[in-house]
């Protein structure tokens, strides 16, 4: 595992370059293929394609939020029908499982949309044999995270590299035994909100990730 020392980012932009700077080591290489988790990662991820000089794709998932507090994770789900269910947060908020379902039901609709919309007619980047760098722009619970790890263990990837700027000290280290490689920028000992280490943390558009898209594959046929 690899830290660095880092106060604030300015926004999601210098902290892919921050990253960028760690993984130097696979720029360069033909099995090496960068996936943002949309939408916050895909700046980040962009970055790191573009320092890399690798092909960037995203991987759809979808964070489960406790009805009324959606920013606290009770599971994820993604493409390929991957579902993440975090136990400890839904015995302890007492969800029903007519609840957690209704929330899957509608996250996955959402994941199909998102597919369509960012790939239109293009299929998902191949990944089986593949050295894949999973980035998004900070670890809280790790729910999402965790669903793109076992996705990617289903593809067959040859290595799995975990890159975010900033994650919560025990998701990082439970995340560390289970991933090949982990490189988190800052892991701050009172961590509240991965929004608390940036200057600027606006919301990123669909609009947005497929421009991203766009212009990472007109820099690889370039």
């Amino acid at each position: 595992m690899i830290r660095a020392q880092v106060t604030h980012f300015r926004d999601r932009a210098e902290a892919g370059q921050l990253l960028a700077s760690r993984l130097t080591r696979y720029a360069n290489r033909s099995d090496v293929l960068v996936l943002g988790l949309p939408r916050g990662g895909v700046p980040v991820a962009f970055e790191i394609a573009g320092a890399l000089r690798a092909p960037l794709d995203v991987f759809v998932v979808r964070k489960l939020g406790v009805p009324g507090h959606e920013k606290l994770a009770m599971g994820a789900v993604a493409t390929g029908g991957i579902r993440i269910l975090e136990m400890g947060v839904i015995q302890a908020q007492r969800i029903s499982g007519a609840v957690v379902q209704a929330a899957m039901t509608k996250a996955l609709e959402e994941i199909a949309r998102r597919e369509q919309l960012y790939r239109r007619s293009r299929p998902p980047a191949e990944i089986q044999g593949k050295i894949v760098i999973l980035v998004d722009d900070g670890l809280a619970t790790g729910s999402s995270m965790r669903a793109a790890v076992a996705w990617l263990r289903m593809q067959r990837a040859a290595r799995i590299v975990i890159a975010v700027p900033i994650g919560a000290q025990e998701v990082c280290d439970e995340f560390s035994n289970e991933v090949d490689e982990l490189v988190c920028a800052e892991t701050p000992g009172d961590f509240y909100a991965i929004s608390e280490a940036y200057e600027s943390f606006a919301q990123v558009t669909d609009a947005e990730v497929r421009l991203f898209l766009d212009r990472a594959r007109e820099t690889n046929a370039a």
